[in-house]
């Protein structure tokens, strides 16, 4: 099987060979506005993997509008063409610094598939874009990813791996994830594979206690940086929770530039909860793994099973599954966003009930 490549291109070059546009009343596409929430490119990646899922036609305007540069940019772009790849659709407005974008899915064609973003954007935001439509396709899938894996505003490939990966599996898929070679900002070139085995339909996800608190470990990565980097956070993570050496681990990085990332892994009786802090300049080692610490703390205090990362991560599969849903802690605009996305496309909200002091349960 040869894999089909797709990759950002420069302003104003043709990304795939695209059908021509079917005849559509105005009414069957919907309206999208990305200005919407928190107005960052979450909005037109869920809208993207919902209309893939859905076969739902749809326009998105104000693209990315609340970030310094709005609209579309290659790691955008990417996740765009990657969509557009896997269901065969018409697309119009996929050029970078494009704030508006038309998308005609025709259908779902899995295979094997390399995306290469070009620059250190997340690998694991374009996956996020496609995987839904690819866990209920009609054959497996490869898709192999160039890019970014640790990135700050994105969710690091650890988490990914380690929290995302076994609760989709959970429901019915089998979903296999490799990092070949990390990615960091700013010189990218990470390596990511991902396998899939498809399932006729995702069984409903019920996760609403975290059970019983089975182990909780550390490891601090470091690429062409200092050891004593990765030492000094774990050095901090072990003294304030109260962990033993033996469940701190200095991991090196064969990265193809320098990069730093501390995770600290939860493992519950009913859910893996992951941690992830990324090392940037000017930002003192103790500060990066402090950082990670307070946000363990505020998910052990409030015993629920779901963290405010991973509850994003899995509003797209509970809604198109059904289920009772998950408790977690506080949503963030993010996620109420994200819910927003969803009612456009579904007719249905997901209801957030605050329970208690963050905790707050999300269903459908």
């Amino acid at each position: 099987m040869v894999a089909r490549r797709v990759t950002a291109l420069p302003l104003g070059q043709v990304r795939l060979s695209l059908h021509k546009t079917p005849d559509m009343k105005p009414q069957d596409m919907l309206i999208i506005d990305g200005s919407m929430g928190e107005g960052g490119g979450q909005i037109l990646r869920s809208a993207l993997a919902l209309s893939l899922c859905l076969g739902q036609s749809f326009r998105i305007f104000n693209i990315r509008a609340a970030r310094k540069k709005p609209g579309l940019r290659a790691q955008h772009l990417v996740a765009v063409n990657a969509a557009a790849a896997i269901g065969e659709a018409d697309v119009h407005g996929a050029i970078q610094g494009s704030q508006q974008l038309e998308f005609v899915p025709h259908g779902i064609k899995p295979g094997e598939y390399c995306f290469d973003i070009g620059t250190a954007g997340s690998t694991t935001l374009v996956l996020q874009t496609i995987l839904l439509a690819l866990l209920t396709a009609d054959a497996p899938s490869h898709i192999t990813l160039q890019g970014g894996t640790h990135n700050p505003l994105a969710p690091p490939f650890d988490f990914f791996e380690q929290a995302f990966v076994p609760l989709i599996n959970c429901m019915g898929p089998t979903l296999k994830t490799r990092l070949k070679r990390p990615g960091f900002f700013p010189v990218g070139g990470g390596l990511v594979e991902v396998t899939i085995e498809p399932v006729s339909a995702l069984l409903p996800l019920y996760l609403l206690e975290r059970g019983v608190l089975l182990s909780q470990c550390a490891w601090a990565m470091v690429s062409h940086l200092p050891e004593h980097i990765a030492e000094r956070e774990l050095n901090v993570i072990g003294q304030q929770l109260g962990l033993p050496t033996s469940a701190l681990e200095v991991r090196q990085a064969n990265a193809k530039g320098p990069g730093n990332a501390v995770t600290i892994l939860i493992e519950s009786e009913h859910v893996t909860e992951v941690f992830v802090g990324i090392g940037e300049r000017g930002i003192r080692a103790e500060a990066v793994a402090e950082g990670v610490v307070t946000a363990v703390r505020r998910y052990l205090a409030a015993g629920v099973p779901v963290g405010e990362y991973l509850a994003d991560q899995l509003l797209l599969p509970l809604a198109l599954a059904g289920g009772d849903g998950f408790i977690t802690l506080r949503p963030t605009q993010h996620t109420t966003t994200n819910i927003d996305v969803l009612e456009k496309f579904m007719g249905k909200r997901l209801v957030c009930e605050e329970l208690g002091h963050d905790r707050w349960r999300i269903s459908c």
